[in-house]
């Protein structure tokens, strides 16, 4: 997913509704052995999100040849699949696969096996979980005792399951021609592809896309081309991915060079608009990450900008970040979703968690990397400020879980079933921030633990690891600190960390962003004394010519006292509601969710002016959630009927919840994604129960990872 980015409502990819409570998901028995990775060619992976038996095969490589059409929603053609069995006399192929897939016909290729013509396959479909299905294909006797590559082709139909989200043109940004999009994180592309729908396999792949004139196809790809004549385009990966990590879109789409290894796609009516906003900042942040984790390895860094129905900010497709084009409101917001994406490229995509289970080892490490960078490229000063805006949600998310609930470990084991996106939240991205950035102290400098990552890059790259993988590296890189025995250093032992609940063990040092931080936290002092502050003391706070981070600092802030009496309300919106009506969506959804939890009357006005302008999940689910918990449903309700057909089905089915099944609106989608960058999620309405406040802060989540958890809302 992503990095994610947060806003009231957002998440890598990055950046992407938290679960009710979490603890039901998870259990507490000792986790089961995990591998095989470097160091430890003992341990048995198991991923229970998967049905498939990939452990029984090499997957070399994939080739998907497709044909888009949009009048009925729906690709068809076929996959074929290049294995190698790894135990003799395997008599069964399982794909992972989805109900809204419709499986044609399988056959089968044997290397050595008499003449050419495919064998005819049988197989069966079986339940598996709510977000997914199992696809048993009975082999050939020879397929199990074979010493090449075993040649499997199926073909099928797929229409608009978890992974594929197909607009109308009226949803699209132009408004001229329709577009479809694919969202795999983390476990929706089975929908897409009968796959290994796991992070421990990784493969190259090709394709092969049919589409009518005028439509332009990306994938994340390293190597694209365009036959005019048969209207194909054909891709090429050459690098080893997981399953989650192929996409496509296709509609009307144009480019500009931004670089000499970045260009940026978008609708025709956004391009010129991205790339203001974008300039020639992409290739400093590459650079900036390749100076301090080695040579980015996937050739191209291009972005493409997808209309507001796309489920999470941004993710981190090789050689194709998507990122919702609300997020050009907001430039800073911006820099964090690129640069996150950006980190993705070696944290995650190059490197890969094995296993949903250690989510944080791509998202934690992505995080920790996106710090880096922007520190080199930004100062530390705006560094420490997003981090504390961030560090802020988190804490808000322990006190409305508590500090003992599972959810809040870095390595979490799930019951069988349970959807792995569904716990994706600031743990993932902040916690494991945080342990990395433990490690970094106990070396002691920040330099040498930046050469680290770079090694550990190049040893495991293009592959999947577990948490004691990275460990046993890092014990190894730095043989002082293992025979200081630092991974049992009391308070702070590294099982505690992966293990243990509740806040992170240690934090960084913020206070090079004291200049930046502290007038906000004196602002929000004046301001909770339960009365107006004078007009004469708030003349020494300039809120437009603070940068977007600090004004969101101090929202967030105030919305930890929300709800606020009506004098402070009245007071508040005469000093600032005209300045927020001219900021980004970033600012305005903070403010408006002030106004509703404390029943502003008087601004409720921009709420509906808010929401008739802004069709995005990350902008509309906080506000609707919010005027549900508290006395404007009525006004909710009523806004709903007046937009309802500009909003993407997925989304219109999720506020229909919110509105007339209150409190399952979230808790019943099969969410994934993001990576796609989490949100800043402010704190929940106070009428709300501790499991549905939990609910509302993930789906606040802007960034990859919060907002990442609605992606399969279309299942």
């Amino acid at each position: 997913m992503a990095e994610f980015h947060q806003s009231p409502t957002s998440l890598c990819c990055c950046r992407k509704s938290l679960l009710d409570s979490g603890d039901r998901h998870i259990r507490e028995s000792n986790r089961p052995s995990v591998g095989p990775g470097p160091g430890s060619p003992h341990r048995l992976l198991v991923d229970v999100a998967s049905a498939s038996n990939f452990r029984c095969f090499q997957l070399r490589h994939f080739h998907l040849d497709l044909q888009l059409n949009f009048a009925m929603k729906e690709m068809s053609g076929w996959l074929v699949l290049d294995l190698v069995p790894v135990q003799t006399g395997v008599c069964t192929l399982i794909l992972d696969s989805h109900s809204s897939l419709l499986i044609h016909s399988i056959d089968c290729k044997v290397p050595g096996n008499g003449p050419e013509e495919p064998v005819s396959l049988t197989y069966r479909v079986d339940p598996f979980t709510d977000y997914g299905s199992s696809l048993s294909i009975s082999l050939p006797t020879a397929a199990g005792n074979a010493d090449g590559v075993i040649q499997i082709t199926v073909r099928y139909t797929t229409t608009d399951g978890p992974a594929i989200w197909w607009l109308d043109s009226d949803l699209t940004c132009g408004q001229s021609r329709p577009l479809v999009f694919t969202q795999g994180h983390s476990v929706c592309n089975r929908s897409f592809f009968p796959c290994f729908d796991t992070p421990a396999v990784k493969s190259t792949y090709t394709a092969t896309v049919r589409v009518p004139e005028g439509v332009t196809v990306l994938m994340s790809a390293s190597r694209s081309s365009y036959s005019k004549q048969d209207r194909r385009f054909q891709f090429s990966m050459e690098f080893p991915v997981p399953s989650y990590l192929v996409a496509l879109v296709a509609g009307e789409l144009q480019h500009v060079d931004v670089g000499p290894r970045s260009r940026v796609w978008a609708e025709p009516c956004l391009l010129s608009c991205a790339v203001k906003k974008l300039g020639g900042s992409v290739e400093r942040w590459l650079a900036a990450a390749e100076d301090l984790f080695g040579p980015y390895l996937w050739g191209r860094c291009d972005i493409v900008f997808l209309p507001p129905s796309f489920p999470i900010v941004a993710m981190e497709n090789p050689c194709l970040t998507f990122i919702i084009a609300s997020i050009l409101e907001s430039s800073e917001f911006l820099l964090i979703d690129v640069v996150h994406e950006i980190a993705h490229g070696w944290f995650g995509n190059a490197v890969t968690n094995a296993t949903w289970e250690e989510m944080w080892l791509s998202e934690g490490l992505a995080t920790y990397a996106q710090r880096r960078i922007t520190t080199e490229a930004c100062g530390e000063a705006f560094t420490c400020l997003e981090t504390a805006v961030r560090l802020d949600a988190l804490h808000r998310q322990l006190r409305l879980l508590g500090d003992n609930n599972p959810v809040s470990k870095l390595q979490v084991k799930f019951e069988p079933g349970v959807n792995p996106s569904t716990l994706m939240n600031l743990f993932t991205y902040e916690k494991g921030f945080c342990f990395v950035s433990y490690l970094s102290e106990l070396c002691g400098d920040v330099r040498r633990f930046d050469r680290f990552l770079r090694d550990y890059i190049s040893e495991f790259r293009f592959r999947s690891v577990v948490a004691q993988d990275l460990i046993d590296y890092f014990l190894r890189s730095f043989p002082d600190l293992k025979d200081a025995a630092v991974a049992q250093r009391k308070g702070l032992e590294f099982e505690r960390w992966l293990s243990g609940c509740g806040p992170p063990l240690f934090e960084p040092d913020l206070s090079a962003g004291a200049a930046l931080i502290g007038p906000v936290q004196q602002l929000c002092d004046l301001w909770r004394n339960g009365e107006p502050p004078d007009c004469q003391t708030l003349k020494n706070f300039n809120l437009s010519a603070w940068s977007t981070f600090q004004v969101v600092l101090f929202l967030d802030r105030m919305l930890d006292q929300s709800p606020l009496p009506l004098d402070v309300m009245t007071s508040l919106s005469s000093c600032y509601s005209s300045l927020f009506d001219g900021l980004n969506a970033e600012v305005q959804i903070r403010w408006l969710q002030m106004v509703v939890r404390s029943a502003f009357y008087p601004d409720l006005p921009r709420v509906r002016a808010f929401l008739q302008k802004h069709t995005s999940r990350m902008y509309t689910v906080p506000l609707y959630e919010d005027l549900v918990a508290g006395v404007m449903k009525c006004v909710a309700v009523e806004i709903f009927y007046q937009t309802q057909r500009r909003l993407h089905p997925n989304l219109r089915r999720t506020l229909q919840q919110i509105l007339f099944q209150t409190g399952s609106a979230l808790t019943n989608q099969n969410s994934p994604s993001l990576d796609p960058v989490p949100s800043f999620p402010p704190s929940s309405p106070p009428q709300q129960t501790p499991a549905a406040m939990a609910t509302t802060t993930a789906a606040n989540g802007t960034a990859a990872a919060i907002a990442m958890l609605d992606v399969n809302v279309s299942a």
